[in-house]
């Protein structure tokens, strides 16, 4: 991956919807070349999806939570019985004090409360330690360009 196909990426991160040949002229490429690229980059699986990024109070989901998992046994072998849960947006086996980090997104602290419940119900988990968001100050996506800095 060279510096342009850096720049391809930052610039579908701002906005999916470029004309290629936006896209190619932040980089100094025709359209069918950034197309070209773009292609590639999907099929090497760099581009994994294009998303909207939907902001989640609009959608009646303002309650953002961590929730840290702790286990009696491993819970590598756990991840559909995290997924089965639809509020659960994220959910990671981390080294540390518990075994997976999960990100929930609800209504109401009550309907967090429930996801917590069912979190408790998957074999294994033996209890949980839920951090609640009260303000977000940003969120960005993953800089494509800082890996390129010395």
């Amino acid at each position: 991956m060279d510096h342009i196909d850096r720049v391809l990426l930052a610039q579908l991160q701002q906005d999916a919807t470029q004309s290629y040949a936006a896209l190619g002229q932040a980089v100094g490429l025709s359209a069918g070349a950034a197309h070209e690229r773009v292609r590639k980059l999907r099929e090497r699986g760099v581009i994994r999806r294009t998303a909207v990024d939907v902001d989640p109070a609009a959608v009646g989901s303002a309650v953002l939570a961590y929730v840290m998992v702790d286990s009696t046994s491993w819970m590598g072998d756990s991840a559909e019985a995290f997924a089965a849960l639809p509020e659960i947006l994220e959910a990671h086996v981390i080294a540390g004090s518990a075994s997976v980090l999960v990100k929930v997104r609800t209504a109401t602290t009550e309907q967090l409360q429930d996801v917590l419940r069912r979190i408790y119900a998957i074999d294994g988990v033996s209890g949980t330690q839920a951090t609640v968001v009260l303000e977000t100050f940003f969120e960005r996506p993953l800089s494509p360009l800082i890996a390129e800095q010395p």
